[in-house]
């Protein structure tokens, strides 16, 4: 075993959209950052887990940090630049890549890895950021309320390396740096009876968590047969209904998150559209009506002809919700075989696309659809990481709850206000169906701004949460998971490390001082990060 030891003044375990954000925060404050993940490619749930952005209906006006729109921005410019796009669609403004509907902006996720890349790359040079990949943390040490090294192991299990900072950021996952340093954290359901919450079970449930969705992108051949082996599971999903689901989980037809009537969508890999007419709103609905367009990541419409033989498509659809267990907190066998099973029902999934799928011409199957793993960087076709909808949750001095954000439960749509905001954030309460056998829950959301008190863990004074594990409950977790909270929570992260460090105060003590508070926020504000909505109204 080779062991190696290094210090920072910041460390961040999880480079995901977080942690890209808290590190990037951290560079830009003076700090010294070492950043550690996972797998390849850093931006976890845009990249790595190759889903496109999730966002508000404003995001192109105001909504968002600067440099989260420095990304978005990023991205198109990587497209304009790299791309033979019709010329209408790259003088657009709102260039949107893929015209999907869940998103004013969908992509393919290997140009967020190179548009992240080059946001970071800079301060490799200098060697004020060093990068770590292919590495999980495995322990920690804690010095009373204070985490003083974190030792990381890699995945081929040779080599463990300990890194001393003043301060840590758990940007991962799943927050697997809470059990490691000893932080009270919180997992699945909280009961009506804690939080007050209408949407809560009555008594909460540690094992009840969101699905996850090992997800992948497809593109199609028409007169060609690209059909895989029979999965080994596929006689299993195929005859798997959910009680609730109103069908096989194999099919079309699904519950309407919002209503919960029962729902077949449409799917049509020969659709014509032209997608510059297409518009992602999400007030109108989530836009899964017709599965092609819903989440495409590249139309074959934006370019020249003969650049593309067809759209690409991003799969992350009910369909592969993965409701047999829970991997938080799971031995290492039980996770193994849940993830497994979860990568089985995609290839299954995929499978009866090809073989069973109703067609428009009242014939069955789509042999012509490929899994398009160079898409998103592997070999087995799947994304490289599962999509991670719930996270452990800290014990944080502040918890945002379902009364904070529901339009139904505060009476109005206007912004939910915090005198201690770091940033703002839009969505819906939106929570897919449970490993408990919990239905959709969707609730309409007031626009929100960010407490930093739900970034301060109860006891630990130098943990900072840097993405799904702030101080939310599992309901409100459906509003702040998504892609641009994320990146803001993190950022949010990374300045409080590096002004703490300036100012040698804990992030308590930022809080809870009126004049620190202050000059905290205005550092926010000058690097472009909005503490507060316009006047406007959540849906």
């Amino acid at each position: 075993m080779n062991r190696t030891s290094l210090s920072t003044e910041v460390l961040v375990v999880g480079g995901g959209m977080g942690g890209v954000s808290a590190a990037l925060a951290a560079l830009r404050g003076g700090k010294r950052v070492i950043l550690t993940e996972e797998y390849q490619w850093l931006g976890g749930q845009l990249t790595s887990q190759a889903v496109p952005m999730d966002e508000h209906t404003w995001v192109e006006q105001f909504g968002v940090t600067a440099s989260y729109q420095e990304l978005r921005e990023g991205i198109r410019d990587y497209y304009r630049d790299n791309y033979p796009l019709l010329q209408k669609v790259k003088d657009r403004a709102d260039l949107n890549p893929g015209a999907g509907l869940v998103s004013r902006l969908c992509a393919e996720p290997r140009v967020a890895v190179a548009v992240i890349d080059a946001l970071l790359a800079r301060y490799l040079g200098s060697q004020q950021l060093t990068i770590i990949k292919s590495v999980v943390p495995l322990s920690a040490e804690v010095d009373g309320t204070r985490v003083t090294s974190v030792t990381l192991a890699s995945l081929a299990g040779d080599t463990e390396t300990t890194i001393t900072a003043d301060y840590v950021l758990d940007a991962t996952e799943l927050g697997d740096l809470l059990p490691l340093t000893g932080a009270e954290y919180v997992t699945g359901t909280e009961g009506r009876d804690e939080t007050g919450e209408p949407s809560a079970p009555e008594v909460g449930d540690a094992e009840n968590v969101q699905a996850l969705s090992w997800c992948f992108v497809l593109d199609h051949v028409d007169g060609e047969d690209h059909t895989i082996p029979k999965p080994a599971s596929y006689d299993y999903w195929r005859n798997y209904a959910p009680e609730f689901w109103g069908a096989p989980l194999l099919s079309l037809t699904a519950p309407h998150p919002r209503t919960l009537e029962i729902v077949t969508r449409s799917f049509n890999p020969l659709v014509n559209d032209d997608p510059t007419t297409q518009l992602a709103d999400q007030r109108a609905g989530g836009g899964d009506e017709e599965l092609w367009v819903f989440r495409r990541i590249l139309a074959k419409g934006n370019l020249t002809d003969g650049h593309l033989q067809g759209d690409l498509v991003l799969v992350n659809w009910p369909m592969i919700d993965y409701l047999d267990g829970n991997i938080i907190d799971a031995d290492a066998a039980s996770r193994a075989r849940h993830l497994e099973a979860s990568r089985q029902l995609s290839y299954s999934f995929f499978y009866w696309l090809q073989t069973e799928a109703p067609r428009p011409d009242g014939g069955t199957g789509w042999p012509g659809l490929r899994l398009r793993g160079d898409i998103t960087g592997t070999e087995h076709g799947l994304a490289m990481a599962p999509y991670i909808r719930e996270s452990r949750r800290i014990r944080a001095e502040y918890t945002v709850v379902e009364g904070d954000l529901s339009i139904a439960a505060r009476g109005h749509g206007q912004p939910a206000t915090y005198p201690d905001t770091v940033g703002v954030g839009m969505y819906r309460i939106d929570l897919h169906p449970s490993t408990g056998g919990d239905n959709y829950i969707d609730v309409a959301s007031a626009p929100f701004e960010i407490p930093l008190g739900a970034m301060i863990p109860v006891r630990l004074d130098n943990l900072l949460p840097a993405g799904k594990n702030v101080g939310t409950t599992h309901i409100t977790n459906g509003a702040f998971r998504l892609h641009p909270v994320e990146w803001n929570i993190g950022e949010a992260a990374g300045w409080l490390a590096a002004f703490c460090l300036d100012h040698a105060v804990d992030p308590r003590v930022v809080r809870n001082t009126p004049r620190l508070l202050e000059e905290f926020q205005s550092l926010l504000t000058t690097r472009g990060v909005e503490l507060h909505w316009p006047d406007v109204t959540g849906y």
